[in-house]
């Protein structure tokens, strides 16, 4: 792999935190659209 220059390295690294918080986010939907889509009664179940 070739060196990159301290510009290069500092866009990935941008690029990289972006990806992540995008991923981040769209879990965070999901998981909210399942609860949402359970309705509240999912916390009325017996344990």
């Amino acid at each position: 792999m070739a060196d990159l220059t301290p510009e290069e390295q500092k866009r990935r690294r941008s690029r990289s935190i972006a990806i992540a918080l995008a991923l981040a986010g769209l879990v965070a939907l999901f998981y909210i659209l399942t609860i949402a889509k359970m309705g509240p009664q999912v916390l009325q179940r017996a344990i």
